[in-house]
Order: C-alpha cells, then sequence, then structure tokens
C-alpha cells in the first residue's frame, strides 16, 4: 500500500496510456469487422478466405508481431502505432468472424418486410439488419475489448509505456506491490471498459433488455390461465 500512495501519478499515466492504446484498435476492428461480415455473406466465395485468413492473425505471436510490423509500415519499433495496428488485426481476427454470424443470422422474415416496404439496400442494412445482429456484435465486442486491454501490455517489453511497465519495473526491481499493481489495474480497466460497452448496449439496443420482462409477463398470464 505504501508503494501504491507513494506511486500513484505513475499508475494514473501508465493507465491513461494504456487507455489511448487500447480503445482504438477495439473501435477499428469494431469499425472493419462490419463490412468484411457483410462481404463474406454477400460474396460467398470469399467467405472462408475471409474468416480463415482473419482467424490466422489470431495466430501470430504478440511481441514478434510488434517486432516485424515496424518494417512493414516505416514505423519506429517503439511507436505507439505498431500496437494500435497490431491490436486492431488481433481484434479484427475476433470480430470478423462474429460479425459474419451476426449478420446471417439476422430473421429472413424481418429482411422481406423490410424490402417490402421500399427499404433500399443501405438503410435496410443500417435500419433492420444492423440492429437485429447487435446483441451477436456486442458479445462478441466486448471480447476484443477484453482480450485487447490484456495485450496491451505486451508493448511493455518494448518501452511503450502502459500498465505493463508496472510488470517489467516490477520484476527488474523485485518490487512486487507493482506487479500487483499492474495486475489489478489492468484488470479493473478491462472491468470498466466491458461495464461501459455493456451500458452502451443497453443504451442504443434496448428491446435486449425488454424481452426477458415480456417473456416472462408471457408465461405468468399463461399459468394463470
Amino acid at each position: 500500500m505504501n508503494w501504491l500512495a507513494n506511486n500513484l501519478d505513475v499508475v494514473g499515466g501508465h493507465t491513461l496510456s494504456h487507455l489511448l492504446l487500447a480503445v482504438p484498435p477495439i473501435v477499428f476492428s469494431f469499425l472493419l469487422a462490419i463490412p468484411a461480415g457483410w462481404v463474406a455473406n454477400r460474396v460467398r466465395w470469399l467467405r472462408a478466405p475471409l474468416l480463415t485468413g482473419a482467424g490466422l492473425f489470431y495466430a501470430i505471436p504478440s511481441l514478434p508481431l510488434f517486432v516485424v510490423l515496424p518494417v512493414i509500415i516505416g514505423t519506429g519499433i517503439r511507436d505507439p502505432l505498431n500496437i494500435v495496428v497490431a491490436l486492431t488485426l488481433y481484434g479484427l481476427a475476433l470480430m470478423v468472424p462474429v460479425a459474419a454470424d451476426a449478420l446471417r443470422q439476422v430473421d429472413a422474415r424481418a429482411v422481406d418486410a423490410a424490402d417490402a416496404l421500399g427499404y433500399p439496400p443501405l438503410r435496410r442494412f443500417l435500419g433492420v439488419d444492423l440492429p437485429l445482429a447487435g446483441p451477436a456484435l456486442l458479445a462478441g465486442l466486448r471480447v476484443v475489448a477484453v482480450s485487447t486491454v490484456s495485450l496491451v501490455t505486451v508493448g511493455a517489453v518494448l518501452g511503450i509505456p502502459s500498465l505493463g511497465m508496472l510488470f517489467t519495473d516490477g520484476f527488474q526491481r523485485g518490487i512486487i506491490a507493482s506487479v500487483l499493481t499492474g495486475i489489478g489495474a489492468t484488470v479493473a480497466l478491462a472491468l470498466v471498459i466491458d461495464g461501459l460497452l455493456v451500458l452502451a448496449g443497453r443504451a442504443l439496443l434496448p428491446w435486449t433488455r425488454r424481452a426477458p420482462r415480456t417473456e416472462a409477463a408471457l408465461a405468468t398470464r399463461g399459468a394463470g390461465a
């Protein structure tokens, strides 16, 4: 506790750096996975290559990827952009299959009804397909968020500031409190982001929290009858 009290500014700085490295890949992987999932469903011969290719990204060890990326995109090895790009690729590996499956499982009756009402393709996608796929997309995004927050710590090995610096510094100097603080802060940050995503889902997808109540009410009425 004494170590933490004396190093609150350090922990706060690393937490902010960690957050700035984690949020962009979460957002980018979600935004890029949606069109990729749409293409996977619309162009059948591309489905298998897209899903397989996305999955292969996650098979690449994170540290070697952080080292190789600067050669490919022309940045310095300690450039935070390397972390953002690498974690976006990992996010896509998780999110593209989820997006493809979520959009594929949209109720065909709802799609047919929208077509019958004269919805143009883009409006139907944004107003019908995407909202109905929303719960599954949110579940996938929550997994991506937790995974991304965890993987950011690997960048500390290359000297990129994040909560992972508390691990490396703690191990090198034999300060267990630093290591435990890094672990606790990383878990707490992941939980906070996950909680915010849940709240955003409740705000943007209100029907997902009303459905259980409706089903319970119907069940009660049926039992009473």
